[in-house]
């Protein structure tokens, strides 16, 4: 019997909480899935009789395997979430990974979109059929609220309160906020909400904004697809994601003289560390600032 196999019905139980109390989203609960399965078939011994010396072992197997810091630093996240769950549930006396540290991790700088290829991207589909209409406001939307690419698909109708321009967006964990888009957005919305998106329904129903063909809602893989069509459109070769484009929108706003408070909120980042990887856009406006006035720049 495999390790996994052994511990399943203690997996599976984790899983659920994680899903259920937790509110994580199902491609999480994939990762620590995959987690679990790599850790149990290494593992001689069922999950809850591992010593925090075996784990120490296995967290440095994994980076003699060659995972970078930020794979390995997610496997111990799952590995701490998981042991604290079996404490939580009285499986386990005392937590295994209490003293497991995460490796340093150097922080890379985004990649973007100029504004120039910004505007390309979004004058790239064509507004003369139902689907460029949808296309269209998918992307002003995108780039206008800073979505991710499963809060832009799985948007409803209902939560859009276009006289007002915001959005009420449920993100990860179920955690709800207000974001403020602007007239372009809201321009392109209105046209595909009078023109396009009854064309695809054809009658039907969906509670759904973004809708296909079929009348469903557009899924992460089939926005992807047409991202990258738009992209190749505009003239934009490099690898295009839904996840540069809200770079694109995070950097922009930094740019412009937003607050990082601000743009934390907007993009639904629980801890204020993970916006502040955008600080290399008010460090470079400081650099331009110094060359263009100090008089010995």
């Amino acid at each position: 019997m495999n390790g996994f196999a052994r511990d399943s019905a203690r997996f599976e139980s984790f899983l659920n909480f994680c899903r259920v109390e937790k509110g994580l989203a199902d491609n999480s609960i994939a990762s620590y899935r995959f987690d679990l399965e790599r850790f149990s078939a290494e593992s001689k011994v069922p999950a809850k009789e591992v010593s925090a010396e075996q784990l120490s072992a296995y967290i440095d197997s994994l980076y003699h395997a060659g995972l970078s810091a930020r794979s390995v630093a997610r496997h111990i996240t799952t590995l701490r979430n998981f042991y604290r769950f079996l404490v939580r549930e009285g499986e386990i006396d005392r937590d295994p990974t209490e003293f497991l540290s995460s490796p340093r991790q150097w922080s890379t700088l985004p990649k973007y979109l100029n504004q120039e290829e910004i505007h390309r991207l979004l004058q790239a589909p064509g507004e003369d059929r139902p689907a460029g209409l949808r296309d269209r406001a998918m992307l002003e939307l995108l780039y206008a609220a800073g979505l991710r690419v499963s809060e832009l698909c799985r948007l409803e109708l209902a939560a859009v309160e276009a006289g007002l321009g915001v959005l009420r967006v449920t993100g990860k964990g179920n955690k709800q906020r207000l974001v403020p888009f602007g007239q372009s957005a809201r321009r392109a919305i209105e046209e595909y909400l009078a023109n396009g998106r009854p064309a695809l329904l054809k009658g039907r129903a969906s509670r759904f904004l973004f809708v296909t063909a079929r009348g469903r809602a557009i899924s992460r893989q089939g926005f992807w697809k047409l991202l990258r069509r738009h992209g190749r459109r505009a003239g934009i070769y490099r690898h295009l994601t839904p996840h540069l484009v809200r770079h694109s929108f995070a950097t922009h706003l930094v740019e412009g003289g937003a607050d990082l408070r601000s743009v934390q909120v907007m993009l639904g980042h629980a801890d204020i560390s993970t916006t502040q990887v955008y600080t290399h856009v008010a460090r470079r406006r400081l650099r331009e600032t110094v060359d263009q006035h100090h008089p010995r720049a």
